[in-house]
């Protein structure tokens, strides 16, 4: 297979096709198509890798706060304090479980919702018509649209008839774009390219054959999910409302223990002072600084969180990342 010419709208449709080493009138040999399909892999768009279900719960503890909460059921059995020790921790993995469980939900009905979905697509191969997987269309593969059709790949128009094409979800445009077959400037922004037709997008009204050009994370489409890919999500307002919470409380628990390490000592004469003082002391200031802590504060947030997420499922919303609820409360337009 050759590779395809750069700018295909600037060309003659008929160039396109020769360039593709296919043909108008019968497409692409079943054959070829395999070999094709096994050399660009399947039209497909990288799905966001779901999380296994071990490292999706150990997220769960990426928290300062749980950290804090950790660090004192670790302190608590160290001196001795088992009960408190086993509550806390308790709290920490309970939080984490609840956690855990909502988000798990939400990933297994994602996938589900995937699975549900074949998108098929109608294209000339050994010179009939055939219903296939969207997945195995190859460059070159001659489409077949029509009315309600969605665009399965990047494709240069053969021909139409009164052929309108909903772009909304590719360029923003809100009424449909007709389009015809003449060869257009190089230079021509992709809201005009109007010989062309795109993954994405819908057909309104009208029939056309197009040939095409790109496919998976060639298309414009796919460029546009793979910059979506690199971006790193930060944390949400309550993630770091809760972050700059954890780091008051942890300097406040450290001058605590210092102040009542201190204190114990600055009450007893120097004659008086020893090893059994300073563990007695310590354990005190240890102790006042974990009831310091609110160890309750990561599950309620949880709890609050998982019960939006869960109102939100009653009205056919999945939530896949449970810290995201608080921040939908501050959305006010949704782009659909």
């Amino acid at each position: 297979m050759k590779e395809s010419l750069d700018a295909p709208w600037s060309h003659a449709a008929d160039k396109v096709v020769g360039a593709l080493q296919s043909d108008a009138a019968s497409g692409l040999s079943s054959t070829e198509a395999a070999v094709r399909l096994s050399q660009v892999g399947p039209n497909e768009l990288p799905s966001t890798s779901a999380h296994a279900p071990l490292r999706l719960f150990l997220s769960q503890f990426a928290d300062w706060m749980v950290g804090l909460l950790a660090a004192a059921a670790i302190v608590s059995g160290l001196v001795g304090d088992l009960t408190d020790s086993i509550l806390i921790a308790l709290i920490v993995l309970g939080n984490a479980i609840i956690g855990f469980a909502q988000e798990w939900k939400a990933e297994r009905a994602v996938d589900a919702l995937k699975r549900m979905s074949h998108p098929t697509a109608t294209v000339l191969r050994d010179g009939q018509q055939q219903s296939i997987d969207a997945a195995k269309i190859v460059p070159g593969d001659v489409l077949l649209l029509n009315t309600g059709d969605a665009v399965p790949a990047d494709a240069r128009l053969l021909k139409t008839i009164e052929l309108e094409v909903d772009e909304s979800p590719l360029t923003g445009e809100s009424l449909p774009v007709e389009k015809h077959v003449q060869e257009i400037g190089a230079d021509t922004v992709l809201p005009d390219r109007a010989n062309m037709v795109y993954s994405g997008t819908a057909i309104t009204r009208g029939r056309a054959e197009g040939v095409v050009v790109a496919t998976a994370l060639q298309t414009e489409l796919g460029q546009i999910a793979g910059l979506l890919q690199q971006a790193q999500s930060g944390p949400t307002p309550v993630q770091q409302r809760l972050t700059r919470l954890s780091a008051q409380l942890a300097m406040i628990v450290l001058g605590i223990c210092v102040v009542i390490f201190v204190a114990g000592f600055l009450r007893e004469p120097s004659e008086n002072w020893s090893w059994k003082l300073a563990s007695e002391m310590l354990l005190t200031a240890v102790s006042l600084a974990v009831a310091a802590i609110p160890e309750g504060l990561p599950a309620i947030v949880t709890v609050v969180l998982a019960l939006g997420s869960q109102r939100m499922a009653g009205r056919r919303a999945i939530v896949r990342r449970l810290a995201a609820v608080e921040t939908l409360g501050s959305v006010n337009v949704i782009c659909s």
